[in-house]
């Protein structure tokens, strides 16, 4: 069985919920209060242990300066993970440009030429968080190391998992299980009419096959639905694994909101800003 040596990380939505700011800053450069969360993505695939990323983005989204060397900085802020300054150095990136929105089949579709063997997605837009590090001692995100774990053991594509409350299931796909298989993936079910309160978050284990099968399941035939159809086809040959992630929180970057909610909540985890943070937000809100 071919090791996973391949993350694809998919950045090619122009962020428009998060306009002004994505005008001119490319969404996956807004940081979580102080780390940018494309260096969260990509500190995460490197320690699932890949060797090459492949970032798929759109054609007017420039992320040279985010892809920089920054070591150079190092003087000014010694205290700083060293990681931090350069994410990207112990990997060997890629750039794709997904030419026209047409969904994460296609966005997948532009970066294949370039992967052979299984390979990891992560969703740009998504972090999964289970260690609240400080900037001294910068700890990634074990999700996408987790999914690696579930391939080594079965071989097969998986999708990672979280549980979110009853009233939400309508915005997300929601799956059925059995025995840590996935049998039906339903999206954005009614409420009352999903089968679990299990999601998929934006992690990912694609197999080989993959080229081979968009070209079957079409964007001209499913849209935006293509890679369901894929992950469809899987669950009925020979089956797909659901991963499901316990003490992660799920921050999305990709609406103001929600986004807000995770700085808040991220540095209520942190040790280095917990205290001081906490205290000021109860005066606040006792005002």
């Amino acid at each position: 069985m071919a090791a996973i040596q391949d993350a694809l990380l998919v950045a090619g939505g122009l962020g428009t919920r998060m306009l002004p700011t994505s005008a001119s800053v490319p969404k996956e450069a807004l940081p979580l209060v102080d780390v940018p969360a494309l260096v969260h993505l990509a500190r995460e695939a490197k320690a699932a242990g890949v060797q090459r990323l492949h970032i798929v983005t759109s054609p007017r989204k420039d992320l040279s300066n985010l892809l920089a060397d920054h070591t150079w900085l190092s003087d000014k802020r010694p205290d700083l993970d060293s990681t931090l300054l350069a994410p990207f150095a112990d990997v060997e990136v890629h750039i794709h440009v997904q030419k026209h929105p047409l969904g994460l089949g296609n966005a997948i579709q532009s970066a294949l030429h370039a992967i052979h063997g299984p390979f990891l997605v992560l969703l740009g837009d998504n972090l999964l968080i289970d260690t609240h590090s400080t900037l001294e001692d910068f700890v990634p995100s074990q999700a996408s190391a987790a999914l690696v774990a579930s391939f080594e053991q079965h071989g097969r594509p998986c999708a990672a998992l979280l549980p979110v409350e009853a009233d939400e299931v309508c915005n997300y796909g929601v799956v059925r299980l059995e025995d840590s298989k996935i049998i039906e993936i339903v999206e954005k079910p009614k409420v009352g009419q999903a089968p679990s309160n299990l999601v998929l978050c934006g992690r990912y284990v694609f197999t080989a096959d993959t080229s081979a099968l968009l070209e079957v399941y079409n964007v001209e035939t499913h849209g935006e639905l293509q890679s369901i159809a894929l992950q469809q086809h899987w669950m009925a040959n020979g089956g797909m694994f659901g991963v499901e992630l316990d003490g992660y929180q799920w921050y999305d970057s990709g609406k103001p909101l929600p986004w807000l909610k995770a700085q808040v909540d991220h540095a209520l985890r942190r040790g280095d800003l917990e205290p001081e943070f906490r205290a000021w937000l109860i005066e606040r809100l006792n005002t």
